[in-house]
Formats: C-alpha cells, structure tokens, sequence
C-alpha cells in the first residue's frame, strides 16, 4: 500500500510539475508587477498575466494537472490562512451600527444579484458564484463556494475574473468619488471602502489613496470577511434540505409506481442520494483559524508570515483560474455575467454607502 501510494504521488509530480513550474514563473512575474506597478496587487496582476498567457497560446495541455491543482488546492489553503488575519473583537470593535450595515450590505448583494443573474439568464452556478464574490472578498469567497455551487472551471474562473476586474477599477474611481460623494471624512470614507470593495488587497490599494482612510476600512472589510463562513454554511443547509426534498419527491414517485422498490431514499439509478455539505472541509479550516486566533496569543512573526504565505498561495491560484478565462471562454459565456458582475458592483457600493451615511 506505501509503495503504491509512493508510486501514485510520483506520477502525480510528473505530471504536474511542468504546470506547477508556470504556476511558480507567474506567480513571481505578478510580484515584479505589483512592485513596479503601485495600486496593482499582485493577486490582480497573476489573473491579468494567467489570462494573457492562455490568449497568446503560451498555456499547454501539458500544463493542465499542475494548473488544476494550483487553482483549487493553493487556492482554499489560502482561504484557510486567511482565517489568521481574523478575529471575533473585530466585530466588537466595529460596534453594533457598524456591524449592522455589513450585515445588510453582504445580504443585499448576495441576494439581489442571484435574482438579477436568473433575470437576464446568467447560470444558477455564475450567479451564486459572482454573488458571494462581490457581497463577500472577492476570489477567497467564489473559492469557498465553489464546491456548493458545483459549477464548471469556467464559471469559477469568469466569477474572479469579474471581480478582480471591478475590483481593480475600484482602486481608481472611488477615490474619485470622496468629495463628490460627501465623503470628505477619511474615516467615513474608509467605512465605505471597507464595504463594497471585494478583495481585502483591493480595499488596501484603496484606502491608502486617501490618507486616514486605511484603519476605518481594514476593520469594515475584515469584519465582512467574517461573514463568509456563516454564508457558506447557511447555503450548505439549504442546498441540503433542497436535495433531501427532492430525494423524498423521487422516493414518493416510486412507490407509486407498480414494480418499484421500498421507497429508500435512491436516485433514478438507485444509488443512495449525496447530499451537498454543510460547509466544506477547508472553509471550517477558515474558521477554526479566526477561533485560534481570537482565544490564543499567536506570536506576530508567525501572524506575519501567515499573511505573506496566504496572499502569496492566492496569487499562484489566481494566476492558474487566469488561464482559464480564455477568449473563447468569454464568447461563450457572452456578455451577461459582465453585465452582472458591474450591476453587482454599483449594488453593493450603493447599499454601502447609504449604509455610511445613516450611521456617520
């Protein structure tokens, strides 16, 4: 059994490793980026770079294996290490107004934009995708997810690529907005920032084009991000109960069919129906680290290269979900989830500054 395993794990390296090498070469060239290019995380950049690199022909089948495991792997130990940047006192620090506008803000967009994608015909998968993306943080959120949404790669890859891309045009417009906006305290601006931009990154660039803004809207965005694991839970039971109803349903039919079987609870091909899980394995990873990392001392140095780790793991996966939005990809998908993801955009930017603007 050991030397099978051995021997299945090398097989694996073979495969993969000319994939997880582009990966590694893509991941390094989207920090040069960043570092040249200021406001332009490098999670942004990997996604614009892996989609340049499949639209020029640079991206191989050969490829695939290590691109397919850097994409879902890399990117949900990022999610779970995320958790270690949260904590419970963020909520308290944030108090009870505060709290509350996250809280209608994330459930406003989540809902309304699922609403909105089956209005103009956008995929149940896409919409529950790009809902959770931009009500919540972004490529972390559609990765915790995905799993739920039990959609294709492509979906999964145009959900971060929308918002990654309004994201990033975030960092530009808002600022341009403060004093147009009212917005003129740095500290009420950040609230707003901190509320409707998607990727913590993102919020960053942000934030730190107006001076002051930076502590106000890192504590809104992070206490968002919290949300995340009570979203993904309560769609996990949803989409639970769904399935057990419509197990039931399938039962009942066969009973009343002369001939059936006793009515277990059996799909048409008489196999026991699989449930959707409540959440899954790696999103509870993310919550067990904001519980660690609220009831114990962990030293800074580990915190600090947690972070490092994580926005580094999620630049490598962006990169790998980059490759898959290719041109012929985005003509399939058609012009309806843009129109989503930007409809989503001004959604959660509206509710959240209305938000703001009652509690300031």
């Amino acid at each position: 059994m050991v030397q099978s395993r051995s021997t299945q794990f090398i097989d694996w390296i073979k495969k993969a490793w000319p994939g997880l090498l582009v990966v590694a070469a893509g991941t390094v060239l989207a920090y040069v980026v960043n570092h040249f290019v200021h406001g332009l995380n490098a999670g942004s950049a990997a996604v614009a770079l892996g989609f340049i690199a499949v639209n020029v022909g640079l991206i191989k089948p050969i490829f695939g294996p290590g691109l397919n495991f850097a994409s879902k792997k890399l990117l949900r130990l990022a999610v779970v290490l995320l958790g270690l940047q949260l904590s419970l006192g963020q909520l308290k620090e944030l108090g009870l107004a505060g709290l509350l506008v996250v809280i209608v803000t994330v459930a406003a967009t989540f809902f309304f934009t699922q609403w909105f994608g089956r209005l103009i015909g956008v995929n149940k998968a896409t919409s529950l995708l790009v809902a959770t993306g931009f009500s919540i943080c972004g490529a972390s959120a559609v990765a915790a997810m995905e799993p739920l949404a039990k959609g294709k790669k492509h979906d999964t890859a145009v959900s971060i690529a929308l918002v990654t891309l309004c994201g990033s045009l975030a960092i530009v417009i808002l600022p341009l907005l403060q004093h147009i906006l009212g917005l003129s305290n740095p500290a009420t601006f950040g609230s707003w920032v901190g509320a409707s931009v998607h990727d913590v990154g993102q919020t960053v660039a942000t934030a730190n084009r107006v001076p002051g803004a930076l502590q106000a809207a890192v504590i809104v965005k992070l206490t968002r991000v919290i949300m995340l694991a009570p979203l993904v839970f309560a769609v996990g039971v949803y989409m639970r109960r769904v399935a057990v109803q419509a197990a039931k349903s399938r039962t009942t039919a066969a009973a009343e069919k002369p001939g059936t079987g006793t009515g277990t609870e059996a799909g048409a091909d008489g196999v026991t129906a699989k449930h959707p899980p409540l959440v899954p394995l790696f999103v509870a990873g993310f919550l067990v680290a904001i519980v660690l990392n609220s009831v114990l001392t962990i030293p800074t140095d580990v915190l600090g290269f947690a972070k490092h780790a994580q926005e580094i793991l999620l630049a490598a996966a962006l990169f790998a979900l980059g490759t898959g939005v290719s041109w012929k990809v985005m003509k399939e998908a058609g012009g309806k989830p843009l129109v989503l993801g930007l409809v989503s955009w001004i959604v959660v930017a509206t509710v959240a500054y209305v938000g703001v603007i009652l509690t300031h």
